[in-house]
């Protein structure tokens, strides 16, 4: 078939009546399916049941160091779960602590502390006349309400293939004092499946900002969740760099196993450096005396070294991987050619991301819902939900069946070309 843009008017108002009949079709199966957020399935949650059976009453739930697990303290974690951790986020276990299950719960925590007492005998963040933040769009959703959340001012900035426009950044940073920080997803990004560039990680830890207390967060919550095991991505060590470039206080990196082994039962981890890391645990005191360490040795125990935890991802991989490519293959079967529509092809992470006609996204999540399909909402990848060009749509292929996530699939560019057509039509009765 040819491009719709190609089309006569009479030949795009007969494809969009064979196509609303189809959909018709769709919404006579009274289908209820989920595609809204990147959650792993009941395959890839299995994978982890034996940790349920890593402890149990008769077992030794002493550290190596002698510390036992089922007492008050260690407020930065024990010191097996750093090495884990440490592996995984390629990281020296002395520039780490480890907290509760939840890697978003320690960025807002990080947030809260630079408000209330500062960063490093800096001025609490309530006291500043403006906070501004840059947001990478499209970006994580959720980083983005957190910061709407804190009052903070948020400045989108566009992400291509290698990361963020660093030029944009650069300007942005040296030149504005009260931009106090920047969300960043470096591997297999949310929701496009980008991985930063060598050359874009230098250039972060380059950085020459004008607050002092500036700070990158850095999420890389999907630094293990490759695709493939012959395509996968590499991103040097953003911390390693900023050493190098004399900017060691620069980033705070975040990461958890929630994706690895149980979503709101794993354990999460911020490395940084070791003036941060002070400073945090100055504050930390008085929040806890110390996280979950049965949890955190149960974590190590089942998977007793970093080469494991990687076999284990191996067969979340392969879970993953054939829903992906059928995400894929049906875009191109479907949409391929007609000039309405791109897609991101990732090698690793949660997500595709779909680029639709401008002014169309919102409708055609909204069709496919009336059809029986949930979408993560559109704009919902842009700060205060608001995509400009109303084009952006997160897929994510993770949660259905192999068999659901076909139709849902299916269904989702069904309602791409309805709504596209509608549009062309539109336009070309304008222009006559």
């Amino acid at each position: 078939m040819k491009p719709y843009n190609e089309m006569e008017l009479s030949e795009l108002n007969e494809e969009l009546n064979k196509l609303s009949h189809e959909y018709k079709k769709f919404q006579e199966r009274g289908l209820s399916l989920d595609m809204s957020r990147g959650k792993p399935c009941i395959e890839q949650l299995d994978l982890s049941m034996g940790m349920m059976d890593a402890l149990n009453s008769q077992v030794d739930l002493t550290c190596e160091d002698g510390t036992d697990c089922r007492n008050y303290g260690v407020l930065s974690g024990i010191e097996e779960a750093k090495e884990l951790l440490g592996g995984m986020m390629e990281n020296d276990p002395d520039n780490i602590i480890i907290f509760g299950n939840s890697s978003l719960n320690v960025m807002y925590d990080t947030l809260s502390r630079a408000f209330t007492h500062g960063i490093m005998g800096g001025r609490p963040w309530f006291s500043l006349p403006k906070v501004k933040f840059l947001c990478p769009a499209p970006g994580y959703d959720r980083h983005f309400s957190m910061t709407e959340y804190f009052g903070i001012e948020m400045i989108p900035v566009e992400m291509t293939p290698d990361g963020p426009d660093m030029d944009v950044v650069e300007e942005l940073v040296s030149s504005d004092a009260s931009i106090k920080g920047i969300w960043c997803v470096p591997k297999y990004s949310n929701p496009q499946g980008y991985s930063y560039s060598d050359e874009t990680v230098r250039r972060f830890a380059r950085l020459k900002p004008a607050a002092p207390d500036f700070r990158i967060f850095w999420d890389n919550a999907y630094c293990i969740h490759h695709l493939y095991d012959d395509r996968q991505d590499h991103i040097i060590e953003i911390l390693d760099e900023c050493k190098k470039a004399g900017n060691p206080d620069l980033v705070y990196k975040f990461a958890s196993t929630s994706k690895i082994t149980f979503p709101g039962s794993g354990i999460a981890a911020l490395a940084t450096s070791l003036n941060n890391l002070e400073d945090i645990k100055k504050q930390l005191k008085h929040q806890t005396i110390g996280h979950d360490k049965v949890n955190q040795l149960r974590h190590v125990r089942f998977f007793k070294n970093i080469e494991n935890m990687h076999e284990h991802m191996r067969k979340h991989a392969a879970i993953l991987r054939p829903k992906f490519e059928a995400v894929e293959a049906t875009f191109e079967k479907n949409l391929g050619g007609l000039g309405i529509g791109e897609w991101t092809k990732p090698n690793g992470g949660y997500f595709i991301s779909f680029e639709a006609l401008p002014g169309c996204a919102k409708e055609i999540v909204s069709r496919a819902k009336k059809a029986g399909v949930t979408m993560t909402a559109a704009g919902a990848t842009w700060p205060y939900g608001k995509d400009p060009k109303d084009t952006n749509i997160r897929v994510a292929p993770t949660y259905p069946s192999f068999d659901d996530l076909k139709v849902a699939a299916d269904l989702f560019t069904l309602c791409v070309r309805i709504v596209s057509l509608e549009k062309l039509i539109k336009e070309a009765e304008t222009a006559n």
